[in-house]
């Protein structure tokens, strides 16, 4: 059987990676205001963070249409696909895995189609793409990557420290991170995406504090099958690196670029890290 992995376009995957393993990726549309694109195809990383810097009004994104992953599923299995396993953001935070879902049905009789949660988002999607991508190509079956990335799901976990609230507030993916807006301008919120929601992880009073609080949470988090550390246009990337734990073999850290669907919500300058915990 040949396994073709398909995601969405929140997975914040290199473009060099997803093209080297073959990962398909559906876009979601980013607006801004009346102007539309589709996420990675007619707006890069770059068109967009300068939108976001120009623009007076934020950015909204919306889901993709059953008819943009049905469109993939058929051409996948045009170029030989035997099975297909779509792996999609939090279906928590978007509508974006039911599109996936009704598109599966229209393959039924076709080419097996397996839709899967990833309770996560950006990197936490992503690492789970890159490790089902992996398994495909050593010529793991649909039903066996199934469960190797439900279990991986339930071991994913994801912090990001913010600039600022307000996309997540206006975007209205904030969550149980609600109390966080009561916070003072000084404060450099920290969130967590676990169990495919936005929640509050962490309060804390400067940048380098911040970031000295995610570093530690990895340091704290036990043995590791993946590590990611990802960057919504922010200049202190490599600051975040200098300051993870000296267990973390940096040449093992996979990058992740923030784009326009997460960016959307988290807003410029967010750092995260994410893991996958060893079983």
């Amino acid at each position: 059987m040949t396994v073709r992995i398909v995601t969405d376009s929140s997975c914040d995957i290199l473009p060099e990676e997803a093209t080297a393993l073959g990962i398909e990726i559906v876009p979601l549309t980013i607006r801004f205001g009346s102007d539309e694109f589709r996420d990675r195809e007619e707006l890069s990383n770059e068109e967009f963070w300068e939108r976001v810097r120009t623009s007076p009004v934020l950015p909204e994104t919306a889901a993709p249409s059953v008819g943009a992953f049905e469109s993939a599923f058929t051409r996948l299995v045009e170029e030989g696909a035997t099975g297909i396993l779509c792996i999609n953001l939090s279906s928590r935070l978007s509508a974006t895995m039911q599109s996936a879902q009704l598109a599966a049905k229209a393959l039924e009789g076709v080419c097996p189609v397996a839709v899967v949660d990833s309770r996560s988002v950006s990197m936490g999607l992503g690492l789970q793409c890159l490790t089902a991508a992996e398994a495909a190509r050593r010529g793991a079956g649909l039903d066996e990557l199934v469960r190797k990335v439900e279990d991986q799901a339930g071991r994913t976990f994801l912090y990001g420290a913010l600039d600022t609230l307000e996309n997540l507030r206006k975007g209205g993916r904030i969550g149980a991170a609600q109390a966080l807006l009561g916070s003072a301008l000084s404060i450099k919120p920290v969130v967590a995406v676990r169990d495919g929601v936005v929640a509050q992880a962490a309060k804390v009073r400067t940048r380098t504090r911040s970031l000295r609080w995610l570093a530690d949470r990895l340091a704290e988090a036990g043995p590791t099958e993946a590590v990611c550390v990802f960057e919504a246009n922010a200049d202190d990337l490599d600051q975040l690196l200098d300051m993870l734990p000296p267990t973390i073999d940096r040449e093992q850290v996979r990058i992740g670029r923030i784009g326009p669907v997460i960016g959307t919500h988290c807003g410029p300058g967010t750092l995260g890290v994410g893991w996958v915990a060893a079983p």
